[in-house]
C-alpha cells in the first residue's frame, strides 16, 4: 500500500507524474508510467498491472472455467444479475443498471474485461460497480469482509473464460 507504479512512494510518483505533465515531451512519458501495479505486498491478494485499460496476465497463471464463470455470475458471490442482463435464461429477474453483458466477448477483450472486474474505477472514476478484486481503498466495507476481495482470483479468471464467450455470434 502506499506504492505507485515502479516502486515509488505514493507522494513521490504523484509529484512525479506533475512534473512530467508540465513539459511538452512529458505528455509522452507521462502516458508511459500511467501503467499502474495493483495488489501491494502483504495484502494477500495476486499481483496485477493494468496497462492500456487492461491486466493482460492471468491472476492465477491460467486460464479460468467458463461453466465455473457462469456459475458465479449467475450465483450470489458474483451477485451480476443484480445489474446486468445476461444470456442466463433460467433466472427471471436480471438488473439494468449496468450494460447487458450478452455480446460482451465481441466489444472487450479478455484483459480488458479482467480490468473492470478488478477495479472498474480504474476505467471509470464514476462506475458505481464494485471491485471484485481489490481490499484498499474502499468505503462502506462490513466487517465480515474487511481485508477480503467480494471475489478470488480464480473467480475472476473463471468470469473472464465465461464473457469472453458471449460473443454476437453466439447461441
Amino acid at each position: 500500500a502506499g506504492r505507485e507504479s515502479g516502486g515509488l512512494p505514493a507522494a513521490r510518483a504523484a509529484a512525479h507524474h506533475a512534473a512530467m505533465r508540465k513539459t511538452a515531451r512529458g505528455w509522452a512519458a507521462a502516458a508511459l508510467c500511467a501503467a499502474s501495479a495493483g495488489a501491494a505486498a502483504g495484502d494477500g491478494l495476486a499481483p496485477w498491472r493494468a496497462e492500456n485499460g487492461a491486466i493482460e496476465e492471468s491472476l492465477t497463471g491460467e486460464a479460468g472455467d467458463p461453466a465455473r464463470g457462469r456459475a458465479v455470475a449467475a450465483g450470489r458471490d458474483g451477485n451480476c444479475l443484480a445489474c446486468h442482463a445476461m444470456p442466463i435464461p433460467e433466472q427471471p429477474f436480471h438488473g439494468d443498471v449496468g450494460p447487458d453483458l450478452a455480446g460482451v466477448g465481441s466489444r472487450l477483450a479478455p484483459g480488458e474485461i479482467r480490468l473492470r472486474l478488478v477495479d472498474p474505477r480504474r476505467i471509470d472514476e464514476e462506475s458505481i460497480m464494485p471491485a471484485f478484486y481489490k481490499v484498499d481503498g474502499l468505503r462502506r466495507v462490513s466487517r465480515a469482509r474487511a481485508g477480503r476481495p467480494i471475489l478470488d482470483a480464480g473467480q475472476i479468471e473463471d468470469l473472464v473464460a465465461w464473457l469472453t464467450t458471449l460473443t454476437d455470434d453466439a447461441d
